[in-house]
């Protein structure tokens, strides 16, 4: 099975981290991933107050996963995020982006995003690995499902 990090910023908000984050997590779960979520995987870390051990724990899952499932809502989205988010695409994972934040924060027309977002996205069909809504998570059209099932 394919391990997939999920980077987002839902763990700290109480509200998120109860009802956007599982549903998130269920939905790549339920297509076939293993999912590395962060929050739930340094509860250890967290309990003992060790920030720079949590930082390194999540570089670490970033390095080790097969791909990265990144929430990049916000304007800008959470620095945390892109750092993960650079983080693989130097590593050259598979990456994903999932932004159902309306609001533009770009430098260009070409993309939604920062263009550096973008930068480990294949540049003609960056489109389909980049999801606008949950239920657009599991599209066979997508990205992910490709590369889960070897499409």
């Amino acid at each position: 099975m394919k391990t997939l990090y999920l980077a987002s910023p839902y763990g700290f908000s109480e509200s998120q981290r109860n009802m956007i984050l599982p549903k998130l997590v269920d939905i790549l779960q339920k297509m076939g991933f293993v999912v590395w979520e962060p929050f739930a995987r340094n509860q250890d870390l967290v309990k003992h107050n060790d920030p720079y051990m949590i930082g390194q724990a999540d570089m670490n899952d970033v390095y080790n996963a097969d791909g990265i499932f990144a929430v990049v809502n916000g304007t800008p989205p959470d620095e945390g995020v892109m750092v993960e988010l650079g983080m693989a695409i130097a590593r050259q994972k598979q990456i994903f982006l999932f932004r159902d934040d309306f609001r533009r924060c770009a430098d260009t027309d070409a993309y939604p995003l920062n263009l550096m977002v973008f930068a480990g996205l294949p540049n003609n069909t960056w489109q389909d690995h980049y999801y606008t809504s949950m239920p657009d998570i599991n599209s066979p059209k997508k990205a992910l499902y490709k590369w889960l099932h070897g499409i």
